[in-house]
């Protein structure tokens, strides 16, 4: 799997926007909404696909981060600079997973606190 970066983030959070709009349209049109984990006709991933992609993604690194740390607290790897790097992008993503995370709570209360 690739690593996740400041493009791939973007390209996450603009999917989530794109997926947003796409539900406010469907709801305004009528009650016919599709299944979130399926394919569009264009051959787009959906919602749940995207979200389950991205935290495979958080999980790799902080597996690739704790075992490069293990290896260097045994000696096996000298290169203090390759685990901090490690270390450091685990926890830049497992934020950002964390902010996703709040920003769909929130919306989730707002959506169940509207009026019917």
């Amino acid at each position: 799997m690739t690593a996740i970066d400041a493009n791939s983030l973007l390209a996450m959070r603009s999917a989530i926007l794109e997926r947003n709009s796409a539900l406010q349209r469907a709801s305004a049109a009528g009650p016919e909404l599709a299944s979130p984990d399926t394919k569009d006709a264009k051959g787009v991933a959906g919602f749940g696909d995207v979200m389950k992609g991205a935290l495979e993604q958080v999980n790799d690194l902080q597996s690739k981060s704790s075992a490069i740390s293990e290896a260097y607290e045994r000696g096996d790897t000298t290169d203090i600079a390759a685990v901090m790097l490690a270390r450091q992008t685990a926890s830049i993503g497992f934020e950002a997973t964390l902010q996703v995370r709040n920003k769909l709570l929130t919306a989730y209360k707002d959506i169940m606190s509207m009026p019917v």
